[in-house]
């Protein structure tokens, strides 16, 4: 069990903002690849993405397998202490900043959604374009 020092350590990475390092100052990208059923796996990754974000650096999410249903706007995702937020509420906060968000191109033809029930600003990624952005040296790959 996490001491109260951890949670609130845990609460303020969660929502302030990180020192800002301005885009000039880097040339990497975080490329996050998000397969995982597992909820709690989840919100680390989009932790550490929502943090990169917060100093500047590029980010990009492609959901696959399980976690693709994180795009679909009839699911849902349980909260987690200390700041009580989702996956999907940190994933819905990185999409209203502009990150780009895409499904993998197997994703939906492989059930019986389609893009109308994903959520509103969520892609479907094209491997040819997505092989393309990762062979960019400065690109920095992330598979949770």
């Amino acid at each position: 069990m996490l001491s109260k020092a951890s949670l609130f350590s845990l609460f303020l990475l969660l929502v302030l903002p990180a020192p800002s390092v301005s885009a000039q100052d880097t040339d990497q990208s975080l490329f996050l690849f998000l397969t995982t059923a597992d909820a709690e796996t989840q919100m680390m990754a989009l932790i550490l993405a929502t943090q990169s974000a917060n100093q500047d650096v590029p980010v990009r999410i492609l959901l696959c397998s399980d976690a693709g249903d994180l795009a679909l706007a009839g699911s849902e995702s349980p909260s987690f202490a200390p700041a009580n937020r989702s996956p999907k509420q940190l994933l819905l906060g990185l999409l209203e900043r502009g990150v780009r968000v895409d499904v993998c191109g197997i994703y939906l033809p492989n059930r019986e959604e389609t893009d109308l029930d994903l959520l509103d600003g969520i892609g479907i990624a094209s491997p040819p374009e997505v092989a393309s952005f990762m062979k960019n040296p400065g690109v920095r790959f992330f598979s949770f």
